[in-house]
Formats: C-alpha cells, sequence, structure tokens
C-alpha cells in the first residue's frame, strides 16, 4: 500500500520566520509555491519536507529528518559549519567522535538543530 510512495518530513517550529531564514539559508532547500498560512514546503531531492507552526515545537528529542548525502558528507559538513550550523555530540556505543562526526567503520553521520530544537541528521550513505 505504502511501499511505492514517497515518504515527507513534517517539522514543527515555534518561529516561522527563523525556521525560513535556516532552512532556506543554512540548509539550502528549495521553497515550494503551494504554501499555507503558517506553514512552509521545501523540496529536497525527490523528497518533501514540510515546517509548520505548533505549540508543541521542539518537544522531539528524537531525530526529525536525515538527509543521506553520500560522498559529499564532509563538503556538506564543512559548508553547514561556515554557515553557522553547530553540531550535537553524542556519547553513542560503537561510535568514536572525529570531529563533529560520529564515526563507526565506515559509516559517518552528523545531528544539529534547527531554531526551535528539531534534531536533524546527515550520513554518508
Amino acid at each position: 500500500m505504502l511501499a511505492n510512495r514517497n515518504a515527507m518530513a513534517t517539522i514543527a517550529v515555534k518561529d516561522l520566520a527563523a525556521a525560513q531564514k535556516f532552512y532556506e539559508g543554512k540548509l539550502g532547500l528549495t521553497r515550494l509555491a503551494d504554501d499555507e498560512e503558517g506553514v512552509l514546503n521545501y523540496q529536497s531531492g525527490t523528497a518533501n519536507i514540510v515546517v509548520y507552526v505548533s505549540a508543541f515545537a521542539g518537544t522531539n528529542k528524537a531525530t526529525s529528518a536525515t538527509w543521506a548525502v553520500g560522498d559529499e558528507f564532509d563538503s556538506i559538513m564543512k559548508t553547514l559549519k561556515v554557515k553557522g550550523v553547530v553540531f550535537e555530540h553524542y556519547d553513542m556505543p560503537g561510535m568514536t567522535l572525529q570531529g563533529d562526526a560520529h564515526v563507526a567503520g565506515d559509516y559517518k553521520g552528523a545531528w544539529f538543530k534547527d531554531p526551535d530544537g528539531n534534531v536533524l541528521h546527515i550520513l554518508n550513505r
């Protein structure tokens, strides 16, 4: 039923203007024209990310969205850092921290937060 359908991330925020600056300015997402009041729609690869105003924004402590960036992992991390993105450091069993990247074997991952504290993730897959 859903196996052949695209999924989208829906991310709750309190401050739509701050979210817009972050998702467009820091992450470089392309905004779609079909916004509703209190909602921003973004294109990210073949998927959509919906950012919307909610009183519950920032209460999710788990990862809200992940981007599989493949071989561009290091260059994307560097670009994000230059744009002011601060990476999170976690104590994760089986992983070591190399700079801001969590590494286990050939896996590299990095987590960061949007202005409302939503956890976002990039990985080298």
